[in-house]
């Protein structure tokens, strides 16, 4: 487990390119509903399976994810295009898996529960790019108006933008937050769900 109670999942840092930040990395920038492939319902006990799962890498979600969840709520699986999973419970988008990656929440899931992950905050220069669907470099953290939680590579965070209250992306740590300071180059949070993007759009699937 990570610092804090998060349950790792190490990731290989990619190759970065040129520049203060790189336009990669952004999962479901031009997503629409007609990419589900399928929709699956599954057995109850694949479902508590699930809910464990993502219990133990957002264990403060505990005293809510019957709200969240509930039990006698529709809940299926949807597959989508670039190896992309989602949990749909009575039609809305909850939570996403890249291939056997962790579990990552909606934004406007998150909006709801924002104590639910880790926090890093990008400084005021990072925001376009991050909005634009761009990993986050190691500079937009580590600069005056950057700030980071200790957590190690793997750790699912939430990323808000300097003077925001609410999270602009989620993602997941390339390096450690010890790495980055030490560092302080390269991409540092990638597999990114940001405001805007074709999963923020899509309120419902059907």
């Amino acid at each position: 487990l990570a610092q804090g109670g998060y349950l790792r999942s190490p990731l290989r840092p990619p190759c970065c390119g040129r520049g203060g930040y790189r336009v990669q990395g952004a999962m479901f920038k031009a997503f629409t509903p007609e990419e589900v492939s399928g929709q699956n319902q599954v057995k109850s006990s694949v479902q508590r399976g699930i809910k464990q799962r993502i219990l133990e890498v957002y264990p403060r979600l505990e005293n809510v994810i019957k709200d969240i969840w509930p039990k006698d709520g529709s809940m299926v699986i949807a597959k989508c295009k670039d190896h992309v999973t989602m949990i749909v419970v009575d039609k809305v988008p909850l939570f996403w898996q890249h291939r056997d990656g962790p579990w990552l929440p909606t934004l406007r899931l998150l909006h709801k529960y924002p104590t639910a992950m880790p926090m890093v905050r990008v400084d005021k220069g990072a925001i376009k790019f991050v909005l634009r669907g761009a990993s986050v470099m190691c500079p937009g953290l580590t600069s005056a108006g950057g700030r980071m939680e200790d957590l190690e590579i793997g750790t699912c965070v939430q990323v808000l933008a300097e003077g925001t209250v609410h999270a602009c992306a989620v993602g997941v740590l390339t390096m450690s937050t010890d790495d980055i300071r030490k560092i302080n180059k390269g991409v540092c949070i990638d597999h990114m769900h940001y405001l805007d993007d074709g999963l923020w759009r899509c309120l419902e699937l059907n």
